[in-house]
């Protein structure tokens, strides 16, 4: 009896000898897979939360990105790709914006847990001014960190039109307590005189009215013409993208110049394709080019019989507008300063044609927003020539064309 008891004893002893490592097999196995289980819900929960970030950077219409601690570009909306063409996920910061002040402020915020803002200039295609604003991403109350480690959001914001705002205000009390202070000062001197000897001339009265007026309508051409210089400053980082037909709108303008053309003697040449040459603009915009430079060589290309414009198509996305007059011609010295607020070649005979001094600026700005060129040609004596160059749309880019 002894010897089975101890015999049972021995083989229970032996079982649980060999069934020791199975447990601990098996409960290794059920420590990993709830491990295993833990991985993939952190996982999916990671997912879920980097899918609201995108949905939500998606929404946000200002540029904004977030990188690492080592300026990795993690996530990007479209704004901000549109603002910086060359960033790419998982590529450094340092590709697409080559700006020490903020590389230098994304340090500044992790080392300082602190949101910090600098701003900086984009000089290409035109100038725009931004405000960034850096902040580190701070861990959940959980303890977790944000997905890649340490992160830092930078959130652009553009000052460009407050600024362009700031700097019209002040360069239109400049040039118009300038340019306003001759007729001003003519229109005052002229009442003086009719409330004084002229009370009972009859004929001087009919006389000074007469000036009264032309002075009053140059005002108002100078604060008009201001007036649409501010504005299409204040939107010049802003391309136009409407589908607009550049032969239909040079064709209309000429159509309404062409009798103050004859009435100066001249007539006006139209040569372009027969079908459209469809460039992104503003209508309203590029009927003001075409009508400051037949306008210009209306007043100034006298001595001549005609004036040439032109339109064709030169090469892979570009058309060409060109407005030729036959007159006495520009001195070489005074074509670089042309384009410049209230340059005049000849002061005298700009005003008494009724010029401000305003129109080829005004041509300048609205050519350098739509991204095209400006050129001015001219031999003393052989007339002036000037050339528009704009991109152009590709036909099955183009939408309804804008009349």
């Amino acid at each position: 009896m002894v010897t089975l008891v101890a015999a049972a004893t021995e083989g229970l002893n032996l079982w649980l000898v060999a069934s020791v490592p199975v447990a601990v097999i098996a409960a290794a196995a059920l420590v990993g897979e709830r491990a295993q289980a833990r991985r993939v819900r952190t996982l999916v929960a990671a997912g879920r939360r980097l899918a609201i970030v995108e949905a939500l950077l998606a929404n946000i219409p200002d540029p904004v990105i977030m990188v690492d601690r080592r300026a990795i570009v993690r996530e990007a909306n479209a704004a901000a790709r549109t603002l910086l063409p060359a960033l790419k996920i998982g590529h450094p910061l340092s590709f697409a914006l080559r700006v020490p002040t903020v590389l230098d402020g994304i340090e500044a915020a992790l080392k300082g847990g602190e949101r910090i803002s600098v701003e900086y200039a984009e000089r290409v295609p035109t100038e725009r001014v931004f405000e960034v604003l850096i902040g580190p991403l701070a861990p959940r109350e959980d303890g977790e960190r944000p997905p890649g480690g340490e992160a830092v959001v930078l959130f652009f914001r553009d000052l460009t039109s407050a600024r362009r705002l700031e700097t019209m205000r002040v360069d239109f009390v400049a040039n118009v307590s300038h340019e306003l202070r001759t007729p001003l000062a003519s229109l005052l001197g002229f009442v003086e005189t009719l409330q004084g000897p002229a009370r009972d001339d009859a004929a001087a009265r009919e006389r000074f009215l007469g000036i009264m007026r032309d002075q009053a309508l140059r005002m108002k051409r100078l604060i008009d013409d201001l007036l649409q210089l501010s504005r299409i400053e204040l939107r010049a980082h802003v391309q136009p993208q409407s589908p607009v037909d550049l032969v239909l709108i040079a064709r209309e303008m000429i159509e309404t110049l062409a009798a103050r053309a004859q009435a100066a003697g001249m007539r006006v040449d139209f040569e372009a394709p027969s079908e459209p040459v469809v460039v992104p603009g503003d209508r309203d915009e590029l009927l003001r080019v075409v009508e400051n430079l037949v306008e210009n060589a209306i007043k100034y290309g006298e001595g001549g019989d005609r004036i040439e414009v032109r339109i064709a198509c030169e090469g892979e996305g570009r058309a060409r507008l060109q407005v030729r007059d036959f007159g006495a011609g520009i001195a070489a010295d005074h074509i670089p300063r042309l384009t410049e607020r209230f340059y005049r070649v000849d002061a005298g005979k700009s005003r008494a044609k009724g010029g401000t001094g305003l129109g080829l600026a005004i041509v300048k700005h609205i050519v350098a927003r739509h991204r095209g060129r400006l050129a001015i040609e001219s031999t003393p004596g052989e007339g002036a020539l000037f050339t528009v160059e704009l991109p152009t749309i590709a036909p099955r880019e183009r939408e309804p064309l804008s009349r």
